[in-house]
């Protein structure tokens, strides 16, 4: 299933794992960038608030098509050559912000910033094909937890900028980090030699984006335009239509663009499930802490917090993401991975009942926040483990992808009930209208459910062994004699 392609040798490839992470944290950024902006958009731009919105839903889009499209491209035309492509999506996408207030610019340029979101899945596939079997499973955590390390913090560097400085200035400068992030790709990171014969499969992208387009069309505006009116309802059953057909037609295409005989393995099934959910429940502890702490006082529990101090509530989580990485992975390598989701979808669970019983102090609000990063942490380490363990070394990068794409599809889910919630559960208080005490606890008891299901879920999943069997990447043409591990398929 795989063949090999040479490719120059890196000048300082055990920085690897260092430059893929900081390129993960910088795309994650990108998503989170905008949204303490997204207030004064309208003022900015001359833009109405609906046509701000799509700052944030644009992304969501383009990151959902776009990750499993170029994971499954990056194993069949090189993973190296298709993270650059991406990281470099992400400098036109910031330059296109930089230089332009039209609002229709700003979505276009944010757009292509949430394509570089197959930053994650591609240097994961890159990381299980370069390094030894002994390191995969620690540096597979920290690259995976890199999504989530980057959304923490995300929005206090953000809140920073804005109060600081011009706002275009935030997007200079995300520009310029995206430009060293190709050139410590280019100096640091090998080519991998593992590759997926057969051809790109350009009918299966095109039904597999139609059919994602649709649903979270629907679901990202379907609380603006009426969840029952025509327009959600026909994206709806637009999204069910294409996915039957563009199903069916993958079934009988050689290469298909998503194996869906592998994809529903229940190893590999279930774990895209716990994936979407995990993603649910975490980006409900993203969308509402800094709003809730901004909250002012005559609410009767909002702090008045400003800005950063906002942003900054979210902080604490990141840094515990980075340090809790290694200890995900060890217990992956001791226990298996499925007992290390299961252990995080009960500790994201546990962070939001601490969540409800204290959200009038801001200390243990960010406490409950970070319980819930330190969650998220261990799940994010421990998700792609579980999908290397069903697939083949070969379609590591298109499995990755579709299995981020389930975390976006969580994260679009709960986006849209979040606002849903928050803009139903109301009340007048010092002259403005604010969602009550009350919405914002829904909200917490609805990610905790998330949770506990990821963890019901995880639960089901078939037990299998953690590395028993390795190939040599590329030894026959490239004289490597290294081994890179291959995980057995439950």
């Amino acid at each position: 299933m795989t063949a090999s392609a040479p490719a120059a040798a890196p000048a300082h490839p055990r920085f690897a794992l260092g430059v893929l992470a900081f390129c993960g944290v910088v795309v994650a950024i990108m998503q989170t960038l905008v949204v303490p902006l997204l207030p004064h958009i309208p003022e900015l731009t001359g833009a109405t608030p609906a046509a701000a919105s799509w700052l944030v839903t644009v992304t969501l889009l383009t990151g959902a098509v776009f990750t499993p499209v170029l994971g499954r491209v990056g194993d069949m035309y090189g993973k190296r050559r298709v993270l650059l492509v991406s990281l470099g999506l992400l400098v036109a996408g910031s330059v296109l912000c930089a230089i332009s207030s039209h609002i229709g610019v700003l979505i276009a340029g944010r757009a292509l910033q949430g394509a570089a979101i197959a930053v994650v899945p591609l240097g994961i596939s890159i990381l299980r094909d370069e390094l030894p079997p002994e390191r995969v499973l620690s540096a597979v955590a920290l690259m995976s937890s890199s999504m989530g390390i980057g959304a923490a913090v995300g929005l206090p560097i953000a809140a920073v900028v804005i109060q600081n400085f011009e706002w275009h200035t935030m997007f200079w400068v995300s520009g310029a980090i995206g430009l060293l992030d190709i050139l410590l790709v280019l100096r640091c990171v090998p080519e991998s030699p593992l590759r997926t014969r057969g051809r790109f499969d350009a009918p299966g992208a095109l039904g597999l984006t139609a059919a994602l387009v649709c649903l979270l069309l629907a679901v990202t505006q379907g609380g603006g335009w009426g969840w029952t009116s025509p327009l959600t309802l026909g994206l709806l059953v637009a999204s069910v239509a294409i996915a039957l057909v563009w199903g069916a037609y993958e079934l009988r295409v050689r290469t298909p663009m998503v194996d869906l005989r592998v994809s529903a393995r229940p190893a590999v099934l279930l774990t895209n499930v716990a994936a979407l959910l995990i993603g649910f429940a975490f980006y409900a502890n993203s969308l509402v802490t800094a709003q809730m702490v901004q909250e002012p006082r005559s609410t009767g529990y909002g702090l008045g917090a400003s800005l950063v101090v906002s942003g900054l509530c979210l902080l604490p989580g990141g840094v515990t993401m980075v340090l809790l990485s290694p200890v995900s992975a060890r217990i992956s390598a001791k226990h298996g991975p499925k007992t290390s989701l299961g252990l995080a979808a009960g500790i994201i669970a546990v962070g939001y009942g601490v969540r409800f019983f204290t959200s009038h102090s801001l200390w243990l609000i960010i406490a409950g926040a970070t319980v819930v990063a330190a969650g998220t942490a261990i799940a994010y380490s421990a998700l792609p483990a579980l999908v290397m363990r069903g697939v083949p070394v070969s379609e590591t990068g298109a499995a990755n992808g579709l299995n981020t794409l389930m975390r976006s599809v969580g994260q679009a889910f709960c986006s849209a009930t979040v606002a849903a919630v928050l803009a139903d559960m109301t009340f007048v208080a010092g002259g403005r209208t604010a969602p009550t005490l009350g919405a914002y606890q829904l909200v917490f008891v609805i990610a905790a459910v998330a949770a506990v299901l990821a963890l019901v879920v995880t639960l089901c999943m078939p037990r299998g062994r953690a590395d028993t069997g390795t190939v040599e990447a590329a030894r026959e043409n490239t004289g490597r004699t290294r081994a890179v591990p291959i995980q057995e398929s439950a």
